[in-house]
């Protein structure tokens, strides 16, 4: 006897044993309960979703002996020859086949005729929305106005190519796509039932990889199960479909954490090597991301059996929200551009190297309290492209009184990219074209101060922070000592005491007095910050500035001799 797919072994026989179209089968079993039946359906859905199945169900319901019914008996002869397709008065038709006219004519003139052995003479029409539009014109009226003896069952999957003439006329059913916990449960049943052994997490790729279709999750288990030997293995449907290993999905996002650079690009070689869809990996990582961020958010939504579910719960506790976002939006893009990339590794590893870029620096903060950061010195960013004169620091300093001359470094990375200047000499303040927190006192008279004294906000102004440079404007000096700086952060923006801000704003200071700085964080204070300082100076100018056109003679004169009017919004103070 020859094998019989999944797919047409398991088709349902019975509104029962259909999976996944609750919706459709209450409004069918009322209907044929309370006897209203419409002389037309129309079954609208993506493929594999069980269009035609329902359509040979309801024939079934129509023509059983026992009578009109929502629970055909399965056992007379028109319910077992409409389950083998040869009753002779289910007529199924598909339109991509038959689209012309004369083929939709010569269907009309039969339907006249009385059915032969069953009850109704149903006519199934798939793909309905291949006819031409001239066979469309030619079943209008009877679509309309039918024989009392025949039913119309029509089925798209692009209903928005059906004229509404003909949708007008039709009872309309939207099939939904099945969701992946209703294709588990049913691959389950069916393979528990042919005594085939299988992994949980094999199923949940196939169905993940059916994107709703039934039909094409029991054709990929039917491929699964030739595949690995009578068995679905999650390693074989993972091989079969080509899709990545979550281990790698979960390296990746561990390197990305721990800012390894090396390990990152390991992990992309060793994809590579495999030779993975690196657009498939960027998809499933976007998948995974947005797994972590339901975890993170109603973690109690991930299912108990899912395998990953361990997994995605540490990762949702490991991980900022803002990071995980933002990991997400990178990805989608990365998997947009990929194919303008020189080629699908270039593209996947600067979309990881972009990632990379984003994420906060915690391992290096890692150990130290969000109140207190040990500052270290670090190089500076670069925010111009002229050539900057750093420090060598594999070279001792000079001491104050001393004849040796400093040792000093050209940054070759940002001199490559502007013209060479002409040479300068250390001990002339022109050298210093950029204000870069250098610490040399041999270097020129207006070299910046050794100590801090106590003007927080010159000082603010002075270093090159970038994004940390909202948190050093948000803080109000409490005490200061020769290395140490107490601060004080107001209650509303607490938020910006993130470890990668502290780190980076004593970087800058240590770096910009050359030596050691203690910064200690609070939250509280008075609120005399040097943002709400500029903040107070910016309206007191315009204050100043209204005050000063009110009272301004020939404004005056404007206003009395012309009825002019001031617009307050359009004075602004002169910088």
């Amino acid at each position: 006897m020859s094998y019989q797919v999944l797919a047409r072994k398991w088709r349902p026989k019975s509104f029962e044993t259909l999976v996944g179209q609750d919706h459709v089968v209450r409004a069918l079993t009322n209907a044929l309960t309370q006897n209203r039946l419409h002389h037309a359906y129309l079954f609208t859905g993506t493929r594999g979703v069980g269009k035609t199945t329902l359509a040979r169900i309801l024939a079934k319901s129509l023509n059983c002996e026992t009578g009109t019914t929502a629970t055909p008996c399965g056992v007379c002869a028109a319910c077992v020859e409409i389950d083998k397709g040869r009753f002779v008065d289910l007529i199924e038709v598909d339109a991509a086949s038959n689209t012309q006219v004369d083929a939709m004519r010569d269907l009309l003139d039969n339907a006249q005729y009385a059915p032969t052995a069953g009850r109704f003479k149903v006519y199934i029409i798939d793909e309905v929305h291949m006819l031409s539009k001239s066979a469309f014109n030619a079943m209008l009226k009877t679509l309309e106005e039918p024989p009392a003896h025949v039913k119309f069952i029509l089925a798209t999957t692009d209903p928005q190519k059906v004229p509404v003439t003909v949708l007008s006329r039709c009872l309309q059913f939207n099939l939904r796509q099945m969701a992946s916990p209703s294709i588990i449960g049913h691959l389950q049943n069916i393979l528990t039932q042919e005594n085939i052994p299988y992994e949980p997490t094999a199923l949940h790729m196939i169905a993940r990889a059916a994107a709703g279709s039934m039909r094409d999750a029991l054709s990929l288990t039917d491929q699964a199960i030739a595949y690995g030997g009578q068995q679905v293995n999650e390693a074989e449907v993972r091989a079969m479909l080509g899709a990545i290993d979550q281990s790698y999905l979960y390296q990746l996002i561990a390197a990305l954490l721990a800012n390894d650079g090396p390990g990152l690009m390991e992990q992309a070689k060793r994809m590579q090597e495999r030779s993975l869809s690196f657009e498939a990996a960027l998809n499933d990582l976007a998948q995974l991301l947005h797994q972590i961020a339901i975890a993170q958010t109603v973690p109690e939504s991930i299912a108990d059996d899912l395998p990953e579910r361990t997994v995605l719960i540490q990762l949702a506790q490991n991980i900022s929200p803002e990071i995980l976002q933002l990991y997400y939006q990178i990805a989608i893009l990365g998997r947009r551009d990929i194919g303008l990339a020189p080629d699908e590794f270039a593209g996947f590893t600067m979309t990881l190297l972009r990632m990379l870029s984003f994420t906060p620096n915690e391992a290096s903060s890692a150990g130290k309290s969000g109140s207190q950061v040990s500052a270290k010195p670090s190089a500076a960013p670069v925010e111009t492209a002229k050539p900057v004169i750093v420090k060598n620091p594999d070279v001792p300093s000079s001491t104050p009184g001393a004849n040796a001359t400093p040792a000093f470094t050209v940054n070759q990375e940002v001199i490559s990219k502007t013209p060479v200047p002409e040479p300068v000499k250390p001990t002339v303040p022109e050298t210093l074209e950029t204000r870069e927190p250098i610490t040399n006192e041999l270097t020129s008279p207006l070299s910046e101060p050794s100590a801090f004294n106590g003007d927080w906000r010159g000082l603010v102004n002075e270093l090159k922070l970038g994004l940390a440079k909202a948190l050093a404007q948000q803080c109000e000096l409490v005490t200061y000592e020769e290395h140490s700086i107490s601060l004080t952060v107001p209650e509303a923006q607490k938020h910006l005491l993130l470890p990668n801000y502290q780190e980076k704003l004593s970087s800058a200071i240590a770096q910009y007095y050359g030596k050691k700085v203690r910064l200690q964080f609070s939250i509280g204070g008075t609120g005399n910050t040097p943002a709400k300082q500029m903040l107070q100076e910016k309206a007191h100018a315009q204050a100043n500035a209204v005050t000063a056109i009110e009272e301004d003679s020939f404004v005056q004169a404007l206003i009395n001799d012309f009825g002019a009017q001031i617009i307050p919004n359009s004075i602004k103070p002169i910088q």
